[in-house]
């Protein structure tokens, strides 16, 4: 018999040997696919997680920067003894730091959310009042990496003249205008009447706010309608060169100090964030999600290492007397090994492949309700083959070692 007939012939025993003791083989293809489901799930949810990241943060470029109340850091830390609390940046501050900032290749922009509870109407429709407004100038947009997919942005002139216009997200544009262009049409916020000359590019939701359910409004305009006590307001600046960059960030630095009044020896009462640097930040806690995933996948796949070394010794024990009336039929100690290895081979990936199918639909399904942008985890799928490749070697080589080394005698006596 030739090779190839004799490793046919081994693989089909082997098969068979499997669907022989099928309920066996059901519950060590599930212990170890609770493993790899753990690393696949879990790495997949990681990669939607950096997906939505890069998706959300990246279309700002790494050329902007903006100035607010608090830093990235500052308002996710929470081990800190003793938060620190920042006054607002008002009104007359924002102007007073665009009027002073004349960084070269800057453009400034200034805005404020007037509120989150807004609710919109147009002729018989309206929106449930959960819509975003806020006061923004003609920069805005182009400094937060938005576009306007119908019609255009504000002008210079709409700011300056305090026109009633205003730019509606996707979601508001099919909520209220269905089948109807939405140019020029007026709507209705708080009474007061504006007609729409855009809709912004639909962006989706972040960490649960949507981002598509607000309204733009010239600043202007949104500061008479909503004129609530401490008012916080945002600076986004955006340069036209990135490689000066950490220039325009020490002088932005510098003139809001001065805006801010403070002396040479006070900290900072306000935060900087960097486009670039909040994704770096954002994305290296991502990993520590994924050593998690390493961690949690390598000790579940180690404890069905060994349910699987276990139930393939159990095996050898059982078809002892089978494999000495093969052996005293001539087969070779070889024959016998590569027939045990490949029931493990098989096994484990089986195992794999359950564990890779279940840990891409839960990382999946995780990710469609965290709203974050799911993408075939690809590095997880191959981690996954690996591992279980690792397992059945590390679990079925002493078995088959074993079992090719049964004394033929011995072995035909055996009850």
């Amino acid at each position: 018999m030739s090779k190839i007939g004799l490793f046919r012939e081994n693989t089909k025993i082997a098969l068979d040997s499997i669907r022989t003791h099928l309920l066996r083989t059901v519950l060590t293809v599930l212990i170890i696919a609770i493993g790899i489901t753990a690393l696949v799930g879990i790495l997949t949810l990681v990669s939607a997680l950096e997906n939505t990241i890069m998706k959300d943060f990246a279309s700002m470029g790494a050329n902007t920067f903006s100035i607010s109340q608090y830093d990235f850091s500052e308002r996710t830390r929470q081990n800190s003894d003793e938060e620190k609390i920042n006054p607002i940046i008002s009104y007359p501050q924002v102007k007073e730091f665009k009027d002073k900032y004349d960084y070269p290749f800057t453009s400034t922009s200034l805005s404020f959310t007037a509120t989150t509870t807004a609710e919109i109407k147009y002729e018989s429709e309206k929106t449930d009042p959960k819509v975003t407004v806020m006061g923004v100038d003609d920069v805005f947009l182009p400094n937060k990496g938005l576009e306007a997919t119908k019609g255009r942005n504000f002008t210079g002139f709409d700011i300056e003249n305090n026109n009633f216009v205003c730019i509606v997200g996707s979601d508001i544009d099919k909520d209220l205008f269905k089948d109807v262009n939405p140019l020029d049409k007026t709507i209705s916020i708080r009474g007061a009447k504006f007609k729409v000359i855009g809709v912004l590019k639909e962006k989706g939701s972040t960490f649960g706010n949507n981002q598509d359910f607000r309204v733009l409004i010239p600043i202007q305009i949104a500061r008479s309608l909503f004129s609530a006590p401490n008012i916080n307001y945002d600076v986004s600046v955006m340069i036209a060169n990135k490689d000066l960059m950490d220039q325009a960030v020490d002088n932005a630095t510098i003139t809001m100090r001065r805006v801010r009044k403070l002396n040479p020896v006070e900290e900072n009462n306000f935060g900087i964030e960097r486009s670039d640097e909040l994704i770096n930040t954002l994305l290296s806690n991502t990993e520590v999600l994924g050593i998690s995933a390493w961690v949690i996948g390598i000790i579940t796949v180690f404890g069905s290492s060994i349910a699987l070394m276990n139930i393939m010794l159990v095996s050898v024990t059982e078809r002892t007397r089978e494999i000495g009336v093969r052996k005293s039929l001539g087969a070779k100690k070889s024959t016998i090994a590569w027939q045990f290895f490949t029931e493990t081979l098989v096994i484990g990936q089986l195992g794999g492949l359950v564990g890779i199918i279940l840990g891409v639909l839960i990382g999946f399904g995780l990710s469609a309700a965290l709203s974050f942008s799911f993408s075939i985890p690809w590095m997880a799928i191959f981690a996954a083959v690996i591992t279980s490749l690792v397992v059945a070697l590390f679990s079925g080589l002493y078995p088959a070692i074993k079992a090719s080394k049964l004394d033929p005698v011995e072995a035909l006596r055996y009850e």
